[in-house]
């Protein structure tokens, strides 16, 4: 983490996503994760919508070649989880997550996290992600910056959800919605890894009220895999 922040100049994106329907639609299928034994926490349909969000923005799916200072862009989607451990923070990833549904994540998820808690992981579990999410809503907390994953060129960082007032215009009314902050770290290192393409990627984030049983925004544009991940 030391050579990231010392090597990487950072940017970081802090946007607020409602996240009221995610909500419900997460406990609505929660009794299919308890099944599996597993629970469905929205760090695995964050995954999941990180899969789709990086088709859409490639530019974010890629790695530094310190050499020759040259992007590599990736064909496959291999998620790191930041995991805090007794041993410090270790960062196992998930690979192929868009090839599995969100059940499917939910329940890797929880093994590999329990493997690095307990010292557990191997170095190659640890290797060959092309994107990081960090989710400090268990300690609490509006905001953070996380820091890049080298060689990887950016990380989402998430901190916990809040029940705020949230003004619906459509309807000229105010009511209560759960609202999380987003916060995205690329490395400001060449154009396609700026803040620009950043503000892009968070409207796959903001789209996160689902369509019932389905991983995709209620919008013509389907950010998030149209299929019923959820099975």
């Amino acid at each position: 983490m030391s050579y990231s922040w010392l090597t990487i100049p950072h940017v970081t994106q802090h946007d607020e996503c409602d996240v009221t329907e995610l909500e419900k639609r997460r406990k609505q299928y929660a009794g299919r994760a308890e099944a599996a034994e597993t629970r469905l926490t929205v760090t695995a349909i964050i995954i999941k919508l990180l899969a789709s969000a990086l088709k859409l923005f490639p530019d974010f799916n890629a790695s530094i070649d310190a050499e020759t200072q040259r992007s590599i862009f990736k064909k496959y989607i291999h998620i790191g989880v930041a995991v805090d451990t007794p041993r410090g923070l270790l960062v196992p990833v998930i690979r192929d997550v868009d090839q599995k549904n969100i059940i499917e994540i939910a329940v890797e998820l929880q093994e590999v996290a329990g493997r690095a808690r307990d010292g557990k992981l191997n170095l190659d579990e640890m290797q060959g992600g092309t994107f990081t999410v960090t989710n400090l809503g268990g300690i609490g907390g509006t905001s953070f910056t996380p820091i890049v994953n080298w060689p990887e060129v950016a990380i989402l960082g998430v901190s916990r959800s809040v029940v705020k007032p949230v003004s619906r215009w459509f309807v000229r009314a105010s009511d209560h919605s759960t609202v999380v902050a987003v916060l995205r770290s690329p490395a400001h290192r060449r154009s396609q890894c700026s803040p620009l393409p950043a503000l892009g990627l968070r409207e796959p984030a903001r789209s996160f009220p689902l369509d019932p049983g389905r991983v995709a925004p209620k919008t013509s544009t389907h950010y998030l895999c149209p299929c019923h991940c959820f099975l």
